[in-house]
């Protein structure tokens, strides 16, 4: 897979439409780390971090999958909105429905299987740049509602850090940091829930 580590995303998506194989394997692997890094953030929302890694991947595969390289948007944002947004629907039928669990959304009805993200395109030309706007302003809502030591705590397990690892690094003991992610988790909803509300940070 090393002949394809100096070529662009766009460049690889342009030949796997043109049928070369392992392409698709290859852009999985390669992102497959930031699947998980996006599970882990969002497993502070909600959800079981495993069953969001899954729905992460399938967010991932949508994106190799429908990427137009001609529109005016890089694969990796496109790949994260992707991502980004199966996992969050994810938790959202799982907070709508929760006697069911959350796996029982990750094998897909033939209906979802064959809704493409083409309304991604065809929303606006805006809207990919629009929601990551949004991200960021949700980030920084995020970051200014949270106390220095509590980012220390996020920033340390967005990079995939467990509690004790977490604890020996800040020189804190494990149970302050399980606090300190309770505390953030509930923060963390509020932000999202404000955003949804309209209430946006300038």
């Amino acid at each position: 897979m090393e002949k394809y580590d100096n070529v662009s995303d766009e460049e690889l998506i342009a030949w796997l439409r043109e049928g070369e194989s392992g392409i698709s394997d290859y852009l999985m692997e390669k992102y497959k780390g930031l699947v998980r890094q996006k599970a882990r953030a969002m497993f502070l929302i909600g959800g079981d971090t495993d069953d969001l890694i899954q729905e992460g991947m399938i967010g991932l595969f949508k994106a190799v999958r429908d990427y137009q390289p001609d529109k005016d948007a890089a694969f990796q944002t496109f790949a994260r909105l992707c991502i980004d947004r199966q996992i969050y629907n994810a938790i959202q039928n799982s907070n709508r429905q929760k006697h069911m669990p959350l796996n029982s959304y990750i094998s897909l009805s033939q209906e979802d299987e064959d809704h493409h993200l083409d309304e991604l395109w065809t929303e606006n030309p805006e809207s990919i740049v629009i929601d990551q706007e949004n991200t960021k302003a949700l980030e920084r809502e995020i970051n200014k509602s949270l106390s220095p030591m509590e980012n220390k705590v996020l920033d340390c397990y967005l990079k995939g850090y467990g509690y004790v690892q977490i604890a020996e690094l800040l020189g804190k003991s494990p149970k302050s940091i399980d606090n300190a992610l309770q505390r953030i988790r509930g923060k963390i909803r509020e932000c999202v829930d404000k955003f949804r509300g309209g209430g946006q940070v300038q």
